[in-house]
């Protein structure tokens, strides 16, 4: 991945950015449909309209989030069951402060509502575009906004084809359709994989969330194993 031309120290956007960044995001949009149609289909599952399932990919973006909101999704909501679902929410998208954060002396360096407002657009795959490019030496944040749009316009678009095949599928566990959430989160592990000693917290996080599931009704599995693999990924990390 060849940097566009121009210095490191001087931030711009530029329209073959855009295309770049675009381009650079081909490969990954077969994956984001069929990502995007696993929430569609859980959706029509748990009784959203399809103008309700589309407009929360639109606004909110963020497939993970959104398919544990899914999936914790009841017809009647306690106060104590919002703040679970909205504590759950914030664990899964927690690794978006970490993303944004470093891409501050980058975006830092743009007028505010153009740099904050560029972190609303953060996830996975264009977060990794970006921080590639931006160890190659380049500075057009048209890189990272090109990639952004392309995902956005794809997981918008994704929905809709999920959707209308939920709402034709009565039992969704009879074609393991309840697994996508494990899946998508097995695959995001792959290009992590560093060896057996920095994958120890993987398994502390992954065994507490066991554990607590079977102990504790409802998602706290996802914030206790959360929790867990970040105290043993500290311990690990001093220990190197």
């Amino acid at each position: 991945m060849n940097p566009l031309p121009g210095s490191i120290d001087a931030p711009r956007c530029s329209l073959a950015g855009l295309r770049e960044g675009a381009r650079l995001t081909l490969p990954l949009l077969p994956g984001v449909v069929v990502f995007a149609s696993g929430f569609g289909t859980l959706a029509a599952q748990k009784g959203l309209s399809l103008a309700e399932a589309m407009l929360m990919s639109s606004i909110v973006f963020a497939g993970a989030a959104q398919l544990v909101v899914t999936e914790a999704w009841t017809q009647s909501f306690t106060v104590g069951a919002l703040l679970a679902v909205a504590l759950v929410t914030a664990t899964v998208n927690m690794r978006y402060v970490l993303m944004a954060a470093s891409l501050r002396p980058w975006f830092g360096q743009l007028p505010t509502w153009q740099g904050y407002g560029s972190m609303l657009l953060v996830v996975d795959a264009n977060w990794i575009i970006a921080m590639r490019y931006r160890a190659d030496g380049g500075a057009d944040v048209g890189i990272f906004l090109g990639s952004s749009l392309m995902l956005w316009a794809f997981f918008v678009a994704g929905t809709a084809p999920g959707y209308l095949l939920g709402a034709l599928v009565a039992d969704p566990k009879r074609f393991g359709l309840d697994l996508l959430l494990p899946i998508f989160f097995a695959a995001m592990l792959v290009p992590m994989w560093r060896g057996a000693r920095t994958a120890l917290p993987w398994m502390v996080a992954g065994g507490s969330a066991l554990l607590i599931a079977y102990l504790v009704p409802g998602w706290w599995f996802i914030v206790g194993g959360a929790i867990a693999g970040s105290l043993a990924a500290g311990l690990v990390d001093e220990q190197r």
